[in-house]
């Protein structure tokens, strides 16, 4: 099946007791047992659930692995790659993750033991130069929140698997989706989603996923999902199924809106610098290029005026942006970075990385563009 096909009929059939062509929602937590020691598919909802296999399956089709997980939340399923290492173990990671990604690492799993090395994921060298003996994961985020950074998967994930191929290669696909990149195909081991953002697309469910292709490490992560037990319910299940089968028209829409946006901002008097992988002068254009579909939707800029007054006053005149932590929703969204989605990292840390005042990071919709550019232009001249 080509991808379109996939996010309709991926890993999916008519559920078998009534023949309903959507899932139904299995709001239950337990199941009848015919006999002791039956080996029945479902037993206790924790372990499975009929809503949410049905989800799991459609995750594992369109990224193009064997298992897929849904969690409760994107931080617990990264919790969840995280608890299959040990005391001692190393994470190469990038400079510039997800403030919630860098949280997590910083004040939960280091005191655990998890040692973690950050690095410039431009270059596949600086990659390849970190690793070491005690090296058990790669977390790759491509692109990058908010900075737009691309990482090349396949070129690190050869050299990283030429040095050790035991190493594990994890790529947070949020931005991308599955639509514009497929980290499994690129030889990457395990693809995370905040599915909240565009695998839902509506803002209106908290999840997270994982997929994999290696049945040895999918066992090892349901039994880690089965045991913390932050799994994703049956409702939000039914929700992220609804969602996939327009990921791929939202996708397109999100794609043209956000290469329109990027272009209005290039040209604007006040705009000091844009990052979007689309545009010709970003710096990992030609990696971007080479594989993503397209460019993704979502934004972020600068202002030539560094104040915080002058980027608040922004965010105050805007209209169709709805000023939000979230992303990938049909409804466009802004988001300052350094008091939102990066609060939790130190400031220093965040402006070694680029994270400044100034930074604004837009999550552009599916209306009409020219309302988009509109808003933009007003709330920019105020």
């Amino acid at each position: 099946m080509k991808f379109n096909t996939k996010t309709i009929h991926g890993g999916q059939k008519p559920e078998a007791a009534t023949g309903a062509v959507v899932p139904p929602i299995f709001q239950t937590s337990t199941y009848a047992q015919s006999s002791l020691g039956s080996d029945q598919e479902y037993h206790y909802s924790r372990g499975a659930n009929p809503t949410r296999t049905a989800l799991e399956n459609s995750l594992a089709s369109i990224e193009n692995g064997t298992h897929g997980f849904a969690f409760s939340s994107g931080l617990a399923a990264i919790d969840c790659v995280l608890r299959t290492l040990n005391p001692g173990d190393e994470i190469i990671a990038g400079i510039d993750l997800y403030g919630g990604t860098y949280r997590m690492f910083t004040r939960l799993f280091e005191k655990y033991g998890l040692e973690f090395t950050y690095v410039d994921m431009d270059s596949v060298e600086n990659v390849a130069k970190a690793i070491t003996e005690k090296t058990k994961l790669v977390w790759l985020e491509t692109p990058t929140n908010p900075l737009m950074k691309i990482a090349d998967i396949q070129a690190i994930s050869k050299a990283v698997k030429e040095e050790n191929s035991a190493i594990l290669i994890a790529v947070d696909n949020t931005f991308a989706t599955p639509y514009l990149q497929q980290p499994l195909n690129l030889g990457a081991d395990i693809v995370m989603h905040s599915a909240t953002k565009y695998i839902g697309g509506h803002s209106d469910l908290i999840m997270g996923a994982l997929i994999v292709k290696d049945a040895a490490l999918a066992e090892e992560l349901h039994f880690i999902q089965f045991a913390a037990g932050a799994i994703a319910g049956p409702m939000d299940s039914f929700l992220a199924l609804r969602g996939i089968k327009t990921l791929h028209i939202r996708m397109q829409r999100h794609c043209e809106n956000g290469m329109a946006v990027a272009r209005f901002l290039k040209e604007h008097s006040t705009v000091d610098v844009v990052y979007y992988p689309g545009l010709e002068g970003h710096s990992n254009h030609a990696i971007a290029k080479k594989q993503m579909k397209a460019f993704g939707g979502v934004v972020s800029f600068s202002l030539k005026d560094k104040s915080k007054e002058a980027t608040f006053k922004f965010l105050e005149n805007i209209n169709f942006f709805t000023l939000a932590e979230s992303l990938g929703g049909v409804e466009s969204m802004v988001n300052h970075s350094a008091t939102m989605s990066h609060a939790s990292m130190p400031e220093n840390e965040r402006l070694k990385i680029g994270i400044t005042d100034s930074l604004v990071r837009l999550s552009v919709g599916i209306e009409d563009i020219e309302d988009l550019l509109a808003d933009l232009k007003q709330a920019l001249s105020a």
